[in-house]
C-alpha cells in the first residue's frame, strides 16, 4: 500500500469516528445559522412562593359568655345581665371584644370622666385601657362605678386607641343597668355601667381610649 492509499485510509476512519459520536448526543433545536451549542440539562424546580394565610376576622363572643361575664364583673343576676345584653346583641350582634374596667366621673353641666380596665379578645393577651374625656349635659355630681364595654368591628387591639364619640340619643336603661354607644369609624363601643342614674349625660361628649392615664381630658 502506498502513502496515499495510508493518508486516504486514516482520513476515513476519522470521520467515521466523528460521525459516530455525535449520534451518541442528542442535538439541541437552535435558530437556523447558528452553532450547535452542548446540550445542558433539564432546569432546577421552582420553588413555589411561600403562601401566608389571609387576615382572619376577630374571633367573637357568644351571648351566653358575655351574660356570665357582664353578670360576674357587674355583680347583677344573670337575668338583669341577660336583659341589657339582649338588646345590644339585638342591635349590633356578637362583639368581637370587651373591656371590664372601673371609671370615676363628675359634672356640674359639664362633665370629666376617667377610667381604666383591659381588653380582652379571643386568642390574644389582655391590653390594659385608660380612657378620659368631657360631657355636657343635665347632670350634676360625681361616681365611680364598674364598666363593662362590648366592643364591634375591633379587630386588633392597638384600634382601639383614638378618640369615640357619643351617639346622641343611644342612652337607655335596662335593669338598672344603662347603656350608651360610642362610634369611631367601623367601630362600635356600648358600655354599660351600674346604677348611673342620670350620670348617662356622659353620651354627649367623646372618651379617648390610650395606652397611659392622661389628666388632660380634650
Amino acid at each position: 500500500m502506498d502513502r496515499r492509499t495510508l493518508i486516504a485510509s486514516a482520513a476515513a476512519a476519522l470521520g467515521a469516528a466523528s460521525a459516530a459520536r455525535a449520534q451518541s448526543y442528542p442535538k439541541a433545536a437552535y435558530p437556523a445559522g447558528t452553532t450547535n451549542m452542548p446540550v445542558q440539562g433539564p432546569p432546577p424546580p421552582v420553588t413555589p412562593s411561600p403562601t401566608y394565610p389571609a387576615n382572619a376576622p376577630a374571633e367573637t363572643f357568644s351571648r351566653e359568655e358575655i351574660v356570665n361575664n357582664v353578670s360576674d364583673f357587674m355583680g347583677v343576676t344573670a337575668e338583669t345581665a341577660g336583659g341589657v345584653v339582649e338588646r345590644v346583641f339585638k342591635d349590633n350582634g356578637r362583639p368581637t371584644g370587651y373591656i371590664a374596667g372601673e371609671e370615676g366621673s363628675g359634672a356640674v353641666g359639664v362633665g370629666l370622666r376617667y377610667g381604666r380596665g383591659l381588653l380582652y379578645m379571643k386568642n390574644k393577651p389582655p391590653v390594659e385601657i385608660w380612657w378620659q374625656g368631657p360631657s355636657v349635659g343635665w347632670d350634676v355630681g360625681g361616681n365611680a362605678s364598674r364598666v363593662f364595654t362590648l366592643c364591634y368591628n375591633l379587630q386588633y387591639p392597638d384600634v382601639i386607641f383614638q378618640r369615640f364619640p357619643g351617639v346622641d340619643g343611644s342612652a337607655y336603661f335596662i335593669g338598672g343597668l344603662g347603656v350608651n354607644y360610642q362610634r369611631a369609624n367601623d367601630i362600635v363601643l356600648a358600655p354599660i355601667r351600674a346604677g348611673v342614674g342620670l350620670r348617662l349625660g356622659a353620651n354627649v361628649g367623646y372618651l379617648s381610649y390610650s395606652r397611659a392615664r392622661h389628666w388632660w381630658p380634650f
